[in-house]
């Protein structure tokens, strides 16, 4: 432990050269020569504050947190009040960020306390930040406008460019989650702006970087998350492995690695950001473990996905919708879509967090048969998208829009729509996204009976799932290629329902053949009649026979 001697110590010589190089960003350095000047037990409140910011930046957070401790201190005993609540604020966010909320609150109510004391200043600004986030998150934009705002005011007003910049942030993220996302965008841009002219301290640069990089993922805008990705792992590339910003840089390059279609690579990156931020911080480790699960889920490795999942959410991530596909591939439809309905109750979601439930509510919707609820989720996903043309989630809508056409039994008003999702897809090198769209459009090729066109879409699909192993997808290729004809746009579940409902059996029947339930199977027999335009059992049946679904020598 480091004496502290008093606030200014009468030899300079060991804290001049530590402050010059820690300004310039050389955080061993600046880290080594305090450590080293140990012996001299002569060491300010800000030469603490260095040596704290030169410790986390190296992964030493135990180290950082007990210099920024003895610095508060310091700094409240010679009366630097202003110093002494930053050092508090920096102590509430660390220690919050590393999963210890209560004591980061602790410290957070002793900065405000210590604010309370003087006149506004630039260290009024930064806990704004933090009012910002909290206020987002619990869905109250009003305040989170009123303090970007105020931040991005102070710092004006102060010539302090963190905080500019950082209000300039924080007002751009409020506009994207009230659904302006132009204006928010702009907003993002100028923050990054001045992040890449140098105008922003290393810490807030980082900060700036992770939520821009947030952003594009939550709007599944991949042009310019790969742009940000790039520029923030050229900018993480001289920091050590153990700092939390390279461990976040990681998760967004996993996730939009497995956008582009390098799931290998994506399932590396995120280990490696779990393993290097889960005693640093853990909502980044509880995002690369989500990662993880995602790419074990497409994978087919449904124990080893929610395995994972399991591990993200006691680090405090929401299972969802990822737990609710799990279920779903499990054959638990009633489960998935309890779940989904669950997660979508809350009225606090922001509109990126709804939409990737929306998406999980649709898939399980077709599953289930329950067109009703497939039509509001694609409804949702196209307000949602309206305001966002070119990304992943206008091409998202689009394909809902799609398949909710296949499923009424409308294949030729579907494919002109499936063809622009897929090359919406194809614009934004979504390889999976791509292939996914293009079974829907063998299905519907199948429809309208061209076969040679349904042959292309499958064996171009095939040859993407297999080269990322998405087993699930090639069974569903398999199973496609293997599917006769079906009149009336059937899919292979209505084929199956039908064929039994010829048979004579009741809904009960049919749900204990099938494992479904039979609110699934009620759901199934309507679709069928809508499809074939039969109002009875009989006719279905008669229908069936008449087309080559069922054997005729069986009446």
């Amino acid at each position: 432990m480091v004496e502290i001697v008093d606030q200014t110590p009468p030899d300079r010589a060991l804290v001049d050269k530590p402050l010059d190089v820690h300004a310039v960003g050389d955080w061993q350095a600046t880290y080594d020569w305090f450590v080293a000047g140990k012996t001299n037990g002569e060491l300010s409140g800000a030469d603490l504050v260095a040596l704290a910011e030169a410790a986390w930046w190296l992964g030493k957070i135990d180290e950082s947190l007990d210099a920024f401790t003895r610095a508060h201190r310091i700094f409240v005993d010679v009366g630097q009040t202003a110093d002494a609540a930053m050092a508090a604020f920096y102590l509430g966010l660390h220690t919050g960020l590393r999963g210890d909320v209560s004591k980061g609150a602790g410290w957070m109510r002793r900065c405000y306390h210590l604010l309370d004391e003087i006149p506004e200043c630039a260290a009024h600004g930064f806990p704004l930040y933090l009012e910002t986030a909290q206020a987002l998150g619990r869905g109250d934009t009003d305040t989170a406008m009123a303090s970007a705002t105020r931040m991005h005011t102070l710092g004006r007003t102060l010539a302090n460019t963190d905080l500019v910049a950082v209000g300039v942030l924080c007002e751009g993220k409020t506009l994207v989650a009230l659904g302006q996302l132009d204006e928010g965008l702009a907003l993002l841009d100028e923050a990054m702006l001045m992040v890449s002219t140098g105008e922003v301290t290393p810490f807030w640069s980082g900060a700036i970087y992770c939520h821009v990089m947030s952003v594009c993922h939550e709007l599944t805008d991949l042009r310019r998350a790969s742009e940000v990705t790039k520029s923030a792992t050229q900018w993480c590339s001289p920091l050590p492995d153990a700092n939390l910003y390279p461990g976040i840089c990681r998760v967004h390059r996993a996730q939009v690695l497995q956008l582009h279609g390098s799931w290998d690579d994506a399932m590396t990156e995120a280990l490696r950001a779990h393993a290097d931020t889960v005693n640093v911080n853990s909502g980044v480790a509880s995002d690369a473990r989500y990662e993880v699960a995602e790419i074990l889920r497409l994978r087919g490795d449904l124990a080893g996905a929610e395995e994972s999942l399991r591990a993200a959410h006691e680090l405090g991530a929401d299972p969802q919708p990822g737990l609710a596909l799990i279920r779903l591939a499990q054959g638990n439809t009633e489960a998935a879509a309890s779940s989904i309905r669950t997660a979508l109750a809350d009225e606090h979601l922001s509109r990126s967090a709804r939409s990737r439930l929306h998406l999980a509510q649709l898939e399980i919707a077709f599953a289930a048969g329950d067109l009703d609820t497939a039509r509001r989720a694609s409804a949702a996903l196209t307000e949602a998208a309206q305001t966002h043309s070119g990304s992943g989630l206008a091409a998202a809508a689009t394909r809902a829009r799609g398949a909710v056409l296949l499923a009424e039994g409308k294949a030729v008003t579907a494919l002109p729509v499936l063809r622009t999702a897929c090359r919406q897809w194809q614009q934004l090198e979504a390889p999976y996204e791509t292939a996914r769209t293009r079974l829907l459009l063998a299905e519907t090729y199948r429809g309208l009976g061209d076969d040679d066109a349904v042959a292309l879409e499958l064996d171009a699909a095939a040859t993407v799932f297999e080269r990322l192993g998405a087993l699930p997808d090639i069974q569903r290729v398999a199973a496609l290629r293997g599917a006769s004809t079906a009149p009336g746009g059937l899919s292979t579940r209505e084929i199956e329902v039908l064929r039994l409902i010829a048979a004579g059996n009741s809904n009960r029947e049919i749900a204990t053949a099938l494992f479904l339930s039979e609110r699934t199977v009620h759901r199934h027999v309507a679709n069928v009649f809508t499809k074939l335009g039969v109002t009875s059992r009989s006719a279905a049946t008669a229908y069936a026979f008449e087309n080559g679904i069922v054997d005729p020598r069986r009446r």
